[in-house]
């Protein structure tokens, strides 16, 4: 589960529990399996996942995949531990530490605590942490030295995706809903609805977002104790959403999104969700035909990059703000979807995405 640079990304210290899955397993660590001619490194990696797990299908797992591209590519050693509830946070991150880490990774603006607490007491360890920044209130970094932060102005293809999913909608009205109304989910959806605000301005037409209100900064949210492992209430807040007229939907609560797929896979091809943080076509093969597209995150470059400057003596405590620029955030390829989506939009999305990135047209508030 950002993303100015800074609004909408997770500014300070945010604490949310948010419940869990499984039983955490015990710390592992493992030697790398190095290809080619990488030479086996002495440098440990390591990494600390929220509830969602390492095989969430969304953020956990691709920034995972980052940590996997270093011990195969850099030769490092690897540990890994699996948060499940909010109590696991700070005692697996301490795991890390005394693994004798060179480097630990924690995922999720929910471990931003206990991060921070721990780069604090060990500065010769060096932490990062995805979806999360430090920030006074003025924007400026406040990270000790052995921090860093790893964000996502998702706000950018999450306005494409908006636009785009109004150019596809028949009924005349798209949704959105979120696991938590926290910044790194909300950005997707605020997004969303700037892009199909802008598709109307365009375009001279009404079509109308559900879910999300710009103006009053709210929205629908799936809540309770575990809102992004909890499919079937993502599958209720997206049904009521359909039931409204919403032909396009787009889910920003991890797995519990899978819930908007099921409901799309019931509609006989009257409802299309997307998916976030990874190219659900990849991460949701088995629902490729209802996605559109979708908003990705480049995590997995962004811990890779993160793990090898620590591995360089490169390490900074400077902000890392992936953006459609750098393709650290990306609109994911149409697939099934692209002999639907008109040569004129695909030509209006180029130009949108120019603009975006020459600083023309703002995502965000």
């Amino acid at each position: 589960m950002k993303y100015s640079l800074m609004a909408p990304v997770v500014l300070g210290a945010l604490a949310l529990a948010l419940g869990g899955c499984a039983t955490p397993p015990a710390a592992t660590t493992a030697a790398p399996q190095a290809s080619g001619s990488v030479t086996k490194s002495d440098f440990k990696a390591c990494m600390v996942s929220d509830a969602g797990g390492f095989d969430d299908k969304s953020f956990n797992e691709t920034a995972y995949a980052g940590l996997t591209r270093a011990v195969n590519e850099l030769g490092v050693q690897k540990a890994e531990v699996q948060s499940s509830v909010a109590a696991d946070y700070a005692k697996n991150v301490q795991a890390m530490v005394d693994a004798k880490c060179n480097m630990i990774v924690t995922v999720g603006f929910k471990l931003g605590d206990a991060t921070l607490a721990a780069a604090k007491k060990n500065p010769d360890i060096d932490f990062a942490i995805v979806d999360y920044a430090y920030a006074d209130a003025s924007g400026k970094n406040t990270a000790p030295k052995n921090l860093k932060g790893l964000v996502f102005k998702t706000s950018e293809p999450s306005f494409m995706a908006g636009y785009v999913a109004a150019s596809l909608s028949k009924t005349g009205k798209i949704g959105t809903y979120g696991g938590a109304p926290i910044p790194s989910v909300t950005a997707f959806m605020d997004g969303y609805t700037r892009g199909a605000d802008y598709y109307n301005q365009q375009k001279g037409k009404s079509v109308a977002v559900l879910g999300w209100d710009v103006a009053k900064k709210d929205g629908t949210f799936i809540g309770g104790k575990d809102p992004f492992n909890d499919v079937p209430g993502g599958k209720k807040v997206a049904t009521n959403l359909t039931a409204q007229g919403a032909d396009i939907l787009l889910p920003v609560a991890g797995p519990s999104g899978e819930g908007a797929l099921q409901v799309a896979k019931s509609s006989n091809g009257k409802v299309g969700s997307l998916w976030v943080d990874t190219d659900g076509c990849v991460s949701q093969e088995q629902y490729c035909q209802l996605i559109p597209t979708s908003v990705g995150k480049s995590m997995d470059l962004a811990v890779f990059e993160a793990i090898k400057a620590a591995v360089d003596d490169k390490f900074s405590n400077e902000l890392y703000v992936g953006t459609l620029a750098d393709n650290g955030a990306y609109l994911a390829p149409f697939h099934d979807w692209d002999s639907k989506v008109t040569a004129e939009t695909k030509a209006e999305l180029d130009k949108i995405k120019a603009d975006i990135i020459a600083g023309t047209l703002k995502t965000s508030a």
